[in-house]
This record gives structure tokens, C-alpha cells and sequence, in this order.
């Protein structure tokens, strides 16, 4: 297989195939030095752009190097990753033509820092995150907001200290958390 570097209109830089690749086909293997969740975290503290791979067994990562770090995200992706046996492998999940891209879906989950996606895909989500983390993230943020409301509308106290009664329900609250 003809794997090859170059500037890539998603991010940076991508890979690239030179012959056709079929469905089904491993591609490139993830590699790169295997440390722990603690370490990744110590090594990339304040840094925004990282090659990390997390893996199935949630205590080690990939800090990735080599040709498997530089496929980039898409929401409409040709590729897909499989861990067999403790190594990680990209497949690809259809016939990729010569000169196509090699790209796959992050998923990224566990953490809130933004992570906008600039595949271009028809169908792009506009965010690397699964869509699973940002349905737990909208319903974290939901809770939150939930929480604020309750809290807002129980300072309705009068000078005696006990609660003021109205037959009016609450005015909404914009995302600040303040009354229309």
C-alpha cells in the first residue's frame, strides 16, 4: 500500500493513498509509545493539539507518531479503527479511490475543551466529539441550567423571610441565567 504525507484541506497536513484501497483492508497501524492516562495528562497539560489514542482497556494510552497519527477526522470518514490484540489498526469501511484522503471519525470523548470539525463533509456535526459525549454534555448542561432556575426562582423571599406565592410561572431565563 502507497501511504504519503501532504497538505490536506481538513487540517495541516493528511494521508493520502497512491493505489486504490478495498473495503475491508487494513491501512496503517496506530503506533507509538504506550503511557498511562497520568502521564498523557502531565505530557500534554496545557497543550491543545495532541496524537493520543485511548484504549479499550482505559488505563493506557497511544501517544501517537508515524503515518496512523497524521489521518485526520471526518464526519463522513473512509476508515475506521479496530484495537486487535492490543494494537490498533485502521480499517478501511469502503472502496477508497487513488488520491483520496484516508480519514475516520474521532469520536472524542472526556473532556468539554472546544474541538470544532472542519471535515467539510455534507453531514459534518461541526465538532469532533461523538455524538454520544455531546448528548451527555447537553444533558449535563440542561441539569446545570435546571439547577439555576430552581435556585433563582427560590430567592423569591419576602421581608418576613418566608417565600412569596404568585400564580404567574417564572420568566424565562436566557442562557446567562438572567430574565427576559
Amino acid at each position: 500500500m502507497s501511504l504519503v504525507v501532504r497538505p490536506s484541506p481538513i487540517h495541516s497536513v493528511g494521508v493520502y493513498t497512491s493505489k486504490p484501497i478495498r473495503k475491508g483492508a487494513r491501512v496503517v497501524e496506530y503506533a507509538g509509545e504506550r503511557i498511562t492516562l497520568e502521564e498523557a495528562d502531565r505530557r500534554y497539560d496545557g497543550i491543545s493539539r495532541t496524537y493520543l489514542y485511548g484504549l479499550d482497556d482505559g488505563k493506557t494510552v497511544i501517544d501517537g507518531h508515524g503515518l496512523g497519527a497524521y489521518l485526520n477526522h471526518s464526519c463522513d470518514p473512509n476508515c475506521e479503527v479496530d484495537e486487535i490484540k492490543g494494537r490498533v489498526w485502521l480499517f478501511a469501511i469502503r472502496d477508497i479511490a487513488a488520491g483520496e484522503e484516508l480519514v475516520w471519525d474521532y469520536n472524542l470523548y472526556d473532556d468539554e475543551d472546544p474541538a470544532p470539525c472542519h471535515c467539510g463533509a455534507r453531514k459534518c456535526r461541526g465538532t469532533m466529539y461523538s455524538r454520544e459525549w455531546m448528548a451527555k454534555m447537553r444533558r449535563k448542561e440542561a441539569r446545570k441550567k435546571k439547577k439555576l432556575e430552581s435556585a433563582v426562582a427560590g430567592n423569591g423571599r419576602n421581608e418576613t423571610g418566608k417565600g412569596t406565592t404568585s400564580s404567574r410561572a417564572p420568566a424565562p431565563l436566557n442562557e446567562a441565567g438572567f430574565s427576559r
